[in-house]
């Protein structure tokens, strides 16, 4: 017998043992295994040949029913494992649906952002135009259109040229503040510097304090105003419009705000943020016809406070009695009242009206506040006759002789009453 490998196709045909077994089978039911052959034989020819009602063959007919429920099977099994790991394992859906909304959120920022740009520009067109109605000077309107291609440049480049009437030295600004001035013309263009560029300069003067300097710019974002004496105030804050001495802005514009001061040996040290900066530069103006304007005065700091009128008074409250006019009401509860009585005490011992009288009027003796005493008591005294009234407040030490001695004992400061009717203020803390 020849070995031979037990994975090769032949291998177990020419093996003895089962050769026999199948021989010996077909031997043994040869008979019937043609007799079924054959049947099946003619089954397949009949179910070729012959159709049912739907015009379908029967052969048709067996094989699909005979190979559904396995196909079933298999397509369940086949479903049931790739949904599986399409939504458990690699979230196919899920990555499907991320990546659909991540498009659609892209787009609809970008939608977003060309409406904000579209917004800002109609804003910014709309303030351009307030403002050229509201100048008197004579200004056009430009578009940035490029920046300078130099390191930390700060030349930029208009769609304004000498076809529009620019002209070199002319300035531009906003409504925010002057940006900078035409260097160079062209037909169709024009070349600006800013005010931080270190070759731009113009003339300004302080809106609070009146002093004059000249801008100059750094390089940086802030700008330096030269040229001002160290007697000159001018405090942190404090805004700088155009003076109209460099000839090229008119008087009255805006320029920017102090954000430090130092004093030099004969000039301050003044740095400067220019307000026409601070918000980007896309829209600006070119003044093709300055006219010098009144720089906008100083808002008062202490503004007037409104105060409200009394509540009214209720139905079933009593009305309280009119006191006479240059009275203060009687008895009064707070420090303050106290003090204010005091004052009022003395000023009608000294007959002095507050508030009252050309500049270097005497004023009152306010060492005698302890002297004229408080207010008046707020219990009113009973009426009663002049004479036994005074000998009621004498010590019991010495009796009452004659009219004289119905007067307190010691010293008493003069009574200088203006009317007749106030005699209570003096004295009536001090017996």
């Amino acid at each position: 017998e020849v070995r031979r490998n037990p994975r090769d196709s032949d291998f177990w045909l020419l093996t003895p043992g089962f050769s026999v077994v199948m021989e010996s089978f077909l031997n043994r039911y040869r008979n019937i295994t043609v007799l079924l052959l054959v049947i099946f034989a003619q089954l397949v020819l009949l179910a070729v040949q012959v159709k049912n009602d739907q015009d379908v063959r029967l052969v048709r007919v067996w094989t699909v029913t005979a190979v559904t429920p396995a196909a079933r099977l298999i397509e369940w099994v086949r479903g049931g494992s790739i949904g599986f790991v399409r939504d458990y394992v690699t979230l196919h859906k899920a990555d499907q649906d991320n990546r659909r909304l991540r498009d659609e959120l892209g787009r609809l920022k970008m939608e977003n952002i060309f409406l904000k740009n579209q917004l800002a520009t109609a804003e910014r067109a709309k303030a351009l135009e307030v403002f050229q109605q509201q100048s008197p000077s004579k200004m056009v309107a430009a578009n940035v259109i490029s920046v300078g291609a130099g390191f930390n440049s700060k030349i930029v480049f208009v769609n304004r040229g000498t076809g529009d009437g620019v002209m070199r030295g002319m300035g531009v600004v906003t409504p925010d503040g002057i940006v900078g001035k035409v260097v160079a013309a062209y037909p169709t263009a024009s070349e600006v510097v800013l005010v931080n560029d270190p070759e731009f300069a113009a003339g300004v003067i302080g809106q609070k304090s009146g002093a004059r300097g000249t801008l100059k710019g750094q390089g940086e974002p802030l700008c330096h105003v030269d040229y001002v004496p160290t007697e000159e105030k001018v405090e942190v804050g404090e805004w700088f419009y155009t003076s109209g001495d460099d000839r090229i802005f008119p008087r009255g514009l805006p320029v920017g705000t102090v954000k430090a001061v130092r004093n030099g040996q004969s000039f301050k040290q003044i740095w400067l943020e220019p307000s026409g900066l601070q918000h980007g530069l896309e829209d600006v103006l070119i003044i093709l016809s300055g006219v010098h304007e009144d720089i906008p005065p100083v808002r008062a700091t202490n503004q007037p406070v409104y105060v409200a009128p009394p509540p009214p008074r209720a139905a079933n409250q009593q009305a309280e009695p009119a006191q006479p006019a240059g009275t203060l009401p009687a008895g009064p509860s707070t420090a303050a009242d106290k003090l204010r009585a005091e004052y009022e005490a003395l000023g009608q011992a000294e007959n002095h009206t507050y508030g009252v009288g050309p500049p270097g009027t005497k004023p009152p003796d306010f060492t005698r506040l302890g002297i004229t005493g408080p207010a008046p008591s707020p219990v009113k005294p009973a009426p009663q006759s002049a004479g036994p009234a005074a000998p009621a407040a004498q010590p019991k030490t010495a009796p009452a002789t004659n009219p004289a001695a119905a007067a307190p004992p010691g010293p008493r400061p003069p009574t200088k009453a203006p009317a007749p009717k106030a005699p209570g203020p003096l004295g009536a803390g001090k017996q």
